[in-house]
């Protein structure tokens, strides 16, 4: 076989050219520039797909049940803009037809003797606890690579996602199946993104996101007197802080089983099991008592107990009763929370100790108002 002779450049400009294009070449090897670039070559294909809602709804070709829920989009949107202030901007005007039932699959990872998620760092959003794959074979070989690394690994598809307002994000088809309440909570959701989004933040961000889609969403159903949807709302509402309160309080029994054994992970790690078989007993006997053997199976056969499903969990539901806590203290006025929370996370500190302390400071002085309307 020939070789070809290698020749350099001589020139001092040709040299920082071929050094450009050595660079260009390293760098689109690396795997975060793979990995954003098939992000953005996914994105550019779901944003050559929108067409304005108006036109879909005028054309006819979906069925009644899809129109309705367009139309359903349309009004929470506005809704959410115009009542509790979220920036709408174009988001949610139009439609993208996908040709997969899902959108992307989320990764989550965490050691399996410490209770800390494993994050990737991303430019604009900073480090954030989990990674969205749109090539799902990836998702699964680097979930398989984490499990031999001795990680616990959570892989959970999404069918929606927010461009913090960089694109005019448009509605998926993989979203507009969802049942109409939930539809209007994913609305007002992603649109609380882009009112805000605290940098290396996401317990936060997604927790107040969750807060803002159930008491938004319940907001938009009570204005149309939609009182059945309401009860739905609160249900699920209910269910969900029960659910949040149910990880925080199994995360703090691990936390403590690993905290009786440091230095030790083969203690630590038999701890853990230990938490978790107790865990899941008490479950499966409750559910078996309240919701009969067949939905006690059904959780015993598909609910992981490990600590990458529980920690993602508490990304979308960490101390959701501060929330409500702080919204019944301003007057149950969403758009006056909204804007309260929103100011206090913009301030130095934490978010979620900013939140408390905003929660005394109401309270202090809603105190001091009572003593003195008395006085």
């Amino acid at each position: 076989m020939r070789r070809l002779p290698l020749k350099f450049p001589k020139t001092r400009r040709g040299r920082l050219a071929l050094g450009a294009l050595g660079l260009v070449a390293i760098v689109a090897a690396l795997p975060l520039t793979r990995y954003i670039t098939r992000a953005a070559w996914e994105e550019w294909k779901i944003l050559r797909r929108r067409t304005p809602i108006t036109r879909v709804l005028a054309e006819g070709a979906l069925s009644p049940n899809e129109r309705a829920k367009l139309a359903l989009v349309l009004a929470a949107r506005a809704f959410a803009a115009d009542s509790l202030g979220l920036p709408a901007q174009n988001k949610f005007t139009q439609f993208s037809r996908l040709d997969r039932d899902t959108l992307v699959l989320v990764l989550s990872a965490a050691r399996r003797d410490t209770l800390a998620l494993h994050t990737w760092w991303f430019p604009i959003v900073g480090k954030v606890p989990y990674k969205g794959y749109f090539n799902f074979g990836a998702a699964r070989r680097d979930s398989i690579d984490f499990e031999r690394r001795e990680y616990d690994t959570d892989l959970r598809p999404a069918a929606a996602f927010s461009t913090l307002g960089w694109f005019d994000d448009p509605l998926l088809s993989t979203t507009l199946r969802q049942d109409s309440i939930s539809l209007v909570n994913t609305v007002v959701h992603e649109l609380t993104h882009n009112r805000v989004f605290v940098k290396g933040e996401v317990e936060f961000n997604e927790s107040f996101a969750a807060f803002v889609g159930a008491r938004g969403s319940a907001a938009f159903f009570r204005a149309r007197g939609d009182s059945a949807a309401l009860r739905v709302i609160e249900l699920r509402w209910h269910d969900e802080q029960l659910r949040a309160l149910y990880v925080a309080r199994l995360l703090a029994s691990l936390d403590s089983a690993y905290a009786a054994h440091p230095g030790d992970r083969a203690a630590r790690l038999r701890a853990r099991d230990t938490v978790y078989a107790r865990a899941l007993a008490l479950l499966v006997d409750s559910l078996t008592r309240t919701r009969g053997d067949s939905m006690a199976r059904r959780v015993q056969q598909r609910f992981r107990f490990n600590n990458a499903s529980l920690l993602a969990r508490r990304v979308y539901g960490r101390d959701l009763p501060l929330f409500d806590s702080l919204h019944v203290a301003l007057g149950d006025d969403l758009r006056t929370t909204i804007d309260s929370v929103v100011a206090a996370a913009r301030g130095a500190g934490p978010p979620f100790a900013a939140m408390r302390a905003l929660l005394r400071s109401v309270k202090s002085d809603s105190a001091g108002a009572r003593r003195n309307g008395r006085g």
